[in-house]
């Protein structure tokens, strides 16, 4: 296979280069670096059949050639994190809407295959789980920026539909649930990844809300084999297909449980929202996706626990410093739990 991968430095993307690259497959990968970083390919630089490119899925010229020289798209390049979404929401909808109608417009001219990641965030505020991909999405208002990312990766499915409707165009979605694992960074709202920082390093550790609010967290080495796995399932082609892990965990447990892993003696301190971010801002209590679909399609399902997720994020942290602000501040750690 002939892969090119938007959002290739980034955590999730840098994770697919390496697995399509152990398996023979040729890569390209694309990025502005906005939230990727050379780190996460730094180890692929000298691989055989490994290319990347500093730049922006915005530049129709390179991504003419790029999609043109493939045989598959994977595009996850897109703006991500609470603390982004609400302070750039302009960069957040530009990237994502039109960022996607690059990469369409290219594949139609071939009819090259596209895989486009969306999220569990478009389900919005509904509150019965778990979520079925046929569910109807219930968004919050305009006047919530953290709506925008939500509706945006909404918009992104419908044009990436449509594309596959009047351009047949062959396209994957695959709305992604909370993808973890090692090299994910703290900086942007990943909940997983900023309460081990913080238990590592004797912080506090701050959940946001009265930590009942649950999530299910999809290890990154299953989620790419999947993504891998339905970019070549011809009965995916026009279909919508959660990705992730259905083991739900509160984030009071979620705390609870990394610091008896990580052996560490932090507090558990509840935050408000009101405090971490704005009076009004609103949060989604549960989030569990339903997974029928996609052990339909590909015989296959997420092999790996939440307490294995565990001993590999705090393992990696161990061996490297932590990046970004000082996990200990809140005012400079101000992330509820979002998807990747």
């Amino acid at each position: 296979m002939r892969a090119l991968i938007t959002g290739g430095a980034g955590f999730i993307g840098s994770h697919l280069a390496e697995w399509l690259l152990a398996r023979g497959d040729e890569v390209v990968a694309i990025d502005d670096l906005s939230t990727g970083g050379m780190d996460n390919i730094a180890h692929l630089k000298s691989r055989t059949g490994f290319r990347y490119h500093i730049d922006s899925v915005l530049n129709r010229a390179l991504m003419a050639e790029l999609v043109d020289e493939s045989e598959v798209v994977f595009h996850l390049a897109a703006a991500v994190g609470v603390q982004l979404i609400v302070e750039n929401p302009v960069r957040t909808i530009t990237t994502n809407i039109e960022g996607t109608e690059v990469v369409l417009q290219m594949a139609a001219k071939k009819r090259r295959k596209v895989l486009l990641t969306s999220t569990s965030e478009v389900y919005g505020k509904r509150t019965a789980v778990p979520f079925r991909e046929d569910d109807d999405l219930l968004m919050g208002p305009p006047n919530k920026r953290r709506w925008s990312y939500a509706c945006s990766k909404a918009i992104d499915e419908f044009l990436a539909l449509a594309y596959w409707d009047e351009y047949q165009v062959p396209v994957v979605i695959a709305r992604l649930f909370n993808t973890v694992g090692p090299r994910q960074t703290g900086r942007y709202g990943m909940v997983i990844p900023r309460f081990v920082q913080q238990a590592l390093s004797g912080a506090p550790i701050t959940v946001y809300g009265d930590g009942e609010q649950s999530r299910c967290f999809g290890y990154v080495g299953d989620v790419v084999r999947m993504l891998v796995g339905l970019a070549e399932a011809p009965a995916a082609v026009g279909e919508i297909v959660n990705v992730g892990n259905d083991e739900e965990v509160s984030m009071n447990d979620l705390a609870t449980r990394i610091k008896a892993h990580a052996g560490s003696a932090s507090e558990i301190v509840l935050v408000p929202y009101d405090v971490a971010y704005a009076r009004g801002f609103e949060d989604m209590q549960r989030r569990v996706p339903d997974l029928t679909k996609l052990s339909g399609l590909l015989g296959d399902r997420p092999r790996t626990s939440l307490d294995e997720i565990l001993t590999a994020v705090i393992g990696h942290a161990s061996r490297r410093p932590p990046t970004g602000s000082s996990p200990g501040a809140v005012v400079a750690a101000k992330q509820p739990t979002l998807p990747s």
